[in-house]
């Protein structure tokens, strides 16, 4: 049988191993800096050591599930309403998440603010790649964290791989949160950090450890200019869930809304949506939604505003939708619009154009979300058309109208979901007319079928 090897020849500045003694690093091109060094036999190539790896020669077993205890699956509260609400109630115990967003965005203050609400009794390590443990500290004071919840948060200022498993296996912690997957480095994955080797190989170890360990791990990314996580897409296969962090309109607002969002979701839904303020204090969640999209005015609305009541996962919004057209400066109408897809907004103008006669094709169409949110929910078709019917007629929507509903290419008014819980929404927030297809809740006379018939209900 062939002998199992027992040494390698490591090289001194880069760390690049051959089976045999080379006079020059075929890597980095130094001379006589391979030197003669044991193999290490543990089963991790970054060394994270797991109690349920099997001995030497042991063969690999499976298990009945019905025998697998469903304690496995339980979660951590992180004690953010909103950000359990996205996670689908809690931080699921071994599991990975990613959370990106833009510079500045929050993502540091929203995991160490977990970080000291989590309710768990375990120790938590924070792993700090770009700042300072003095740093981390300011943060700390800043947000208010002291007492109990900092005496259990472990920080780590480090990128080093090797530097954090010897960490992560003294302290064991519950929950381990790393900022960010872009500074993570070892020198077995090559010489530069960043790279995309260096983010799987030291994501995909990390990742491991907790999955064997009964912990969770939160870990930061980069975003590129696009807007989407930076580096390897196949870190966000790796992980289980992936959260998006994001402003009301861009990384320069000075807006305080934030917004979180799951792409990605193993153990919830990708329908929730997480809705924070951020403050001196930090981020606080936002108990009732609806009143930071809704414009308070007195008297009659403006042309081109309507309210529409949609569905983000299990809540009911209130948003205000703001339409305008003008004349097109050139020979091509054009639309702006980046709350909801323009796509969606040039076939609610062509719906009406189409059955309303209504002349939309010489103008441009701007469309805006009041506060921010973005908004994909096919139910804000039919305040969307209301609102791009009253900027071209110059007649205002009635006030104290909320209105939802789908828009078919044949002008029908198509049913949506959850009708009676928008109609309770929208009247316990003071609305009196709810514009609708029939369903529950909606009074006889505010149930409208289709597109002509909506339009005449509301401005005649």
């Amino acid at each position: 049988m062939k002998k199992q090897r027992t040494c390698v020849f490591k090289c001194a500045s880069c760390g690049h191993e051959e089976p045999k003694w080379l006079g020059r690093c075929p890597e980095c091109g130094e001379w006589n800096t391979l030197i003669e060094t044991a193999v290490n036999s543990r089963s991790s190539p970054a060394g994270l050591t797991s109690p349920g790896s099997r001995g030497k020669g042991e063969a690999p077993q499976s298990l009945p599930l019905s025998s697998v205890d469903p304690q496995e699956g339980s979660r951590i509260g992180s004690g953010i309403a909103e950000l359990d609400r996205v996670l689908g109630g809690g931080v699921m115990k071994r599991s990975a998440i990613l959370v990106g967003g833009e510079p500045g965005i929050g993502k540091s203050t929203l995991l160490l603010q977990a970080a000291a609400a989590a309710e768990t009794k375990g120790r938590i390590l924070y792993v700090s790649g770009e700042e300072s443990a003095g740093q981390v500290r300011m943060r700390a004071d800043r947000l208010g964290i002291m007492g109990a919840a900092a005496s259990r948060i472990e920080i780590c200022c480090s990128g080093n791989l090797d530097d954090i498993e010897a960490i992560v296996n003294a302290v064991r912690p519950v929950i381990l949160m790393v900022d960010s997957a872009q500074t993570l480095r070892t020198s077995e994955a090559g010489l530069i950090p960043g790279t995309a080797n260096q983010m799987k190989f030291c994501s995909y170890e990390l990742i491991s450890w907790v999955k064997e360990h009964d912990a969770a791990l939160f870990l930061v990314a980069h975003v590129t200019k696009d807007g989407l996580i930076s580096g390897p897409k196949s870190l966000e296969h790796m992980v289980d869930t992936v959260l998006y962090f994001e402003g009301p309109v861009s990384a320069a607002s000075d807006g305080d809304c934030r917004f979180l969002r799951a792409a990605k979701n193993r153990f919830g839904s990708v329908d929730e949506i997480g809705i924070f303020t951020m403050g001196e204090q930090g981020l606080s969640g936002v108990e009732n939604p609806s009143l930071l999209f809704l414009v308070r005015r007195e008297g009659e609305l403006p042309p081109g505003v309507a309210t529409a009541a949609v569905l983000e996962g299990t809540r009911t919004l209130l948003v205000e939708i703001q339409a305008l057209t003008v004349p097109a400066k050139g020979a091509i109408s054009r639309v702006f619009s980046d709350r909801i897809d323009s796509a969606r907004v040039s076939r609610v103008a062509a719906t009406l154009e189409k059955h309303l006669s209504l002349r939309l094709s010489g103008h441009d169409l701007y469309v805006n979300v009041a506060g921010g949110i973005r908004i994909a929910e096919v139910g804000v078709d039919l305040a969307l058309a209301a609102a791009i019917y009253s900027a071209r007629t110059g007649l205002p929507v009635p006030a104290g109208t909320a209105l939802t509903g789908e828009l078919s290419l044949a002008g029908e008014i198509r049913p949506v979901r959850r009708i009676a819980g928008r109609v309770k929404t929208a009247r316990n927030l003071g609305f009196e007319r709810f514009l609708a297809p029939p369903g529950e809740g909606v009074a006889p006379g505010m149930a409208v079928k289709d597109i002509k018939g909506a339009m005449k209900l509301l401005f005649t």
